[in-house]
């Protein structure tokens, strides 16, 4: 329940590829969400990416440390605002969730950021 598997994560070119050109998306500052319905076959409801940009953040300790807080804050709160919702509608979808933020924040400021994105997205599928 909560986990985050590999299967989990999105690494198909294919998939990546259509998410930025053909997918929807949205701002929820520091974030920024990327998400398309997808008819592939995957265990999970949602695979997820997550990026840091490395334009912004020069060393990768930093990008590390992003994307391990935004890894913790999806996991803890998946199950509850986003799997019920595509599991009763029978949806599965590719999401991926970027870092634009200026400066690194706090894992409390991510974890409600999180969840405010997830309520976000959780919107905008129904």
């Amino acid at each position: 329940m909560y986990t985050l598997k590999k299967e989990e994560r999105l690494c198909n070119k294919k998939l990546i590829d259509g998410l930025f050109h053909n997918g929807s998306s949205f701002l929820c500052y520091p974030f920024r969400a990327s998400w398309q319905y997808t008819d592939a076959v995957q265990q999970f409801p949602v695979q997820i990416l997550f990026s840091a940009s490395k334009k912004r953040y020069k060393r990768a300790v930093d990008r590390n440390l992003i994307k391990r807080r935004m890894r913790e804050a999806y996991r803890l709160q998946k199950q509850l605002h986003l799997y019920t919702t595509l599991i009763n509608a029978d949806k599965k979808i590719v999401l991926s969730v970027g870092y634009i933020g200026k400066e690194i924040l706090s894992y409390d400021v991510f974890e409600k950021k999180m969840l405010k994105l997830l309520i976000q997205l959780r919107g905008e599928i129904k």
